[in-house]
């Protein structure tokens, strides 16, 4: 054991090797990143191929506020609440992003008494996976430009290059850039620019790999742009598949930490729940169901994006078969969207709560407490929730940890009961054509009347047929904020319809992304940086990381 201090919390964390022995790791084949980090070998899911999985948990929200509602929070408590009522448990969470740490959003490790550790390290520099996906996402980009440097043999047209840079920070200047600038030594003038890493396509690829064999396809068949023939242009074209790989060797080993109870935890990868899935990696959840009774992961931001997602994309790819899900609410967010009336927050809750449904799966709601709130409102919700035939559990995990989350731990086992014979139901199958296939998210999962394309992206929609991309599922990129793709339509809308601007093909990820308003794939920084207020002491401690 040792002692840390976390926000005047006095935390005792127990050595990786004992928390890597309690899900029957042989601790002389772990990978130890120090006392408290440890990556798993990817060999350890093959020689568990043939075990039973445990259960799979996913929280999810309702569509939440700037603020957030305390998603990785839940997850975190969920997972020590299980742990405490004796189960094997284990968390599986993305790996925290620089970019929003030096920003405005902080950390991606929870919060409160429900969080993993090492905190710190996990939000900088981890183990430095995230360095690897840049870096073979750069390799890639320098490869481009040498190759039209040196005569461009397989004719790529330039304007039509869609592989950009990565950089895991916050830097706006960095969106749109011209290279190649000052003479013919220097490289071909184009237009380019920059994206952060967790929006990277490699990264998309990472978490949805089942091995090193299906992770160098992957980066094979990934589309770079077009020739001037109009014709795709892949990895395995420049032959640039190899080196990227070599990047990733040891990234593709998940990584293993704790919470502040010692729950063992899963902090593997981290894609944009917009622009990809949105979720950690499939090794990694995979992993964890092999040597765990119960795993309890999250996907990002609502049910309309983070969950549909998880389910078309990540089940569909990994094969696997969620037992439960939660569904994160606050009375603060039931006020934003409206207040506590059925046409108002509640309202914006009983949709997510429908689309659950949709997936043949019954949700139990966690409303998560917060300070200030009122016993009235969070009574007014649980008795909400129990018309629409839904438990509503109140949970202070933030205060008090595992123990604040018994009663949902408790309500979740029993909702396994209620899934257990019911499968997976996916809204759209792959051979339906890709407009189909939007229309039917936007109907059923946002509740929209229908959908509007663009002349953009009619025309992207047909390129991607036409290269034989279109039996993909669809990842659409959309505002987090609304259960359309206008971010001021708060609540539940109604008649309103959903605009489609572009659509891009990751055919390395498996999906085909659709764009419906500004999505930015590069953030800037606000006005006053979370940055601004780090600092380091002279004993090298630091103040000011959240």
């Amino acid at each position: 054991m040792n002692s840390m201090n976390y926000s005047n919390q006095e935390i005792k964390l127990r050595k990786i090797s004992e928390v890597a022995e309690d899900l029957g790791f042989d601790i002389e084949s772990i990978l130890p990143h120090g006392h408290y980090i440890a990556k798993i070998p990817i060999s350890h899911l093959k020689d568990r191929g043939s075990d039973p999985d445990g259960n799979l948990i996913l929280v999810t929200a309702m569509t939440p506020t700037p603020q957030g509602e305390g998603k990785t929070t839940t997850t975190i408590g969920l997972g020590d609440a299980l742990r405490e009522l004796g189960n094997k448990t284990a968390i599986c969470l993305r790996e925290p992003s620089l970019g929003p740490y030096f920003g405005i959003k902080g950390g991606g490790t929870g919060a409160g008494k429900a969080q993993i550790m090492p905190a710190e390290d996990i939000n900088l520099h981890f183990v430095g996976d995230m360095y690897s996906v840049s870096k073979s996402n750069n390799l890639l980009s320098a490869l481009i430009d040498n190759h039209l440097q040196h005569g461009n043999e397989l004719g790529i047209d330039p304007r039509r290059i869609i592989w950009r840079r990565v950089i895991d920070l916050n830097d706006r200047a960095l969106r749109e850039i011209f290279i190649g600038l000052g003479g013919v030594k220097h490289g071909v003038p184009r237009q380019d620019g920059f994206n952060i890493t967790p929006a990277s396509e490699v990264m998309a690829m990472l978490c949805l790999a089942e091995d090193y064999k299906n992770l160098g396809e992957r980066l094979a068949r990934t589309v770079i742009g077009f020739t001037y023939r109009g014709e795709p242009v892949k990895v395995e074209h420049i032959g640039a598949q190899g080196a990227m790989q070599i990047l990733l060797r040891d990234t593709i080993h998940p990584n293993l930490v704790q919470t502040m109870e010692g729950t063992p935890a899963f902090v593997h990868a981290g894609p944009f729940a917009n622009i990809a899935q949105g979720t950690n990696s499939a090794i990694a959840t995979r992993m964890a169901l092999k040597v765990a009774d119960y795993v309890v992961t999250e996907a990002g931001f609502a049910t309309d994006l983070g969950a549909e997602k998880f389910f078309h994309i990540k089940c569909r790819s990994a094969g696997l078969n969620p037992q439960a899900v939660v569904i994160v609410a606050t009375a603060k967010a039931i006020h934003y969207h409206g207040g506590i009336n059925e046409n108002g927050g509640l309202a914006n809750l009983s949709k997510h709560i429908e689309n659950i449904r949709l997936f043949n799966l019954e949700p139990v709601v966690a409303l998560n407490k917060f300070a200030g709130d009122k016993e009235e409102d969070l009574k007014a919700v649980v008795q909400f929730c129990e018309k629409q035939g839904v438990r509503a559990v109140v949970a202070t995990h933030f205060e008090h940890g595992g123990k604040g989350a018994l009663e949902l731990a408790k309500a979740v086992m029993n909702s396994l009961n209620d899934n257990k014979a019911h499968e997976l139901n996916y809204l759209y199958s792959l051979e339906m054509p890709i407009k189909e296939k939007i229309i039917t998210l936007a109907q059923q999962v946002y509740g929209a009347d229908g959908v509007d394309f663009d002349r953009r992206a009619e025309t992207d929609i047909d390129l991607i047929a036409d290269c034989g991309y279109e039996n993909l599922p669809v990842c659409v990129a959309k505002t987090p904020k609304s259960l359309s793709d206008n971010p001021k339509l708060l609540g539940r809308p109604v008649n309103f319809k959903i605009t489609v601007n572009e659509a891009r093909i990751s055919a390395g990820a498996g999906f085909v992304v659709v764009i419906c308003g500004n999505i930015m794939t590069m953030p800037g920084l606000p006005k006053v940086p979370a940055a601004l207020k780090i600092k380091v002491l002279p004993d090298g401690s630091a103040t000011g990381l959240s």
